[in-house]
């Protein structure tokens, strides 16, 4: 079964330096239709304004993966991280025990647009941790790229979530397939673009909480950028 939650039926909060848009229950929009998937618990696609960002603010157990599609963000944090995240960049953050981070767009001309995506942890109060990582597009294009897993296999960033996080890069007209093993279910998020996900059409900023399927059949009906989560 695939369901669809179409972009246009999302949260959303304009607070001027910050446009957000929220897949799932966040901060004022409360949808208890819409309280996560699985151990997948926040999808929220940022677009924050020149000059601006999110001030020093904390978070406990949880798994924190930034994903840039445009712009540059810079990460400071209390376990002395600072960077530069880019477009083609993962960054992943396990809050665990305490963390306190900021993130700041420094451009005066181009806006940040991320998606921002919260994971339930299997441990709780782990030891902070960040990770940052390039995937190349050479890698992205035409296959699913594992970003992000609980070992870090295949040299993805590593996450204490049984979750894996798959991105990829598709022209149109291409397609690949990724097999759900029995018992585990998938979200699949449009970043841009347009596909077809088995028989199911969608657009940009669309996901889809899949369950009970086998296999995922992604065709790009458009150039497209795709994530697909593969949960417990």
């Amino acid at each position: 079964m695939i369901q669809v939650r179409k972009a246009a039926d999302r949260g959303h909060a304009d607070h001027g330096w910050l446009n957000s848009y929220h897949t799932f229950s966040f901060a004022g929009y409360q949808d208890p239709q819409h309280m996560g998937f699985r151990n997948l618990r926040v999808i929220n696609e940022d677009r924050v304004a020149q000059a601006q960002g999110f001030g020093k603010h904390s978070h406990q157990n949880m798994e924190i993966i930034s994903y840039v599609l445009e712009g540059e963000l810079e990460h400071k944090d209390s376990l002395g991280t600072g960077s530069i995240i880019r477009p083609g960049e993962v960054q992943v953050m396990s809050a665990g025990e305490g963390v306190t981070h900021s993130e700041f767009n420094h451009s005066q001309r181009d806006l940040v647009h991320f998606l921002q995506i919260w994971i339930l942890p299997d441990e709780q109060n782990v030891r902070p941790n960040y990770a940052q990582k390039a995937f190349p597009m050479a890698e992205r294009h035409g296959k699913l790229r594992l970003v992000a897993s609980p070992g870090g296999e295949e040299g993805s960033l590593k996450i204490h979530a049984d979750a894996r996080l798959y991105a990829t890069v598709l022209k149109e007209g291409e397609s690949l397939d990724h097999a759900i093993q029995l018992g585990r279910n998938a979200w699949v998020q449009v970043a841009r673009g347009a596909i077809r996900l088995n028989d199911t059409e969608l657009s940009t900023s669309d996901g889809a909480a899949v369950a009970g399927e086998q296999r995922l059949r992604l065709t790009a009906t458009s150039d497209a950028e795709v994530l697909v989560f593969d949960l417990a």
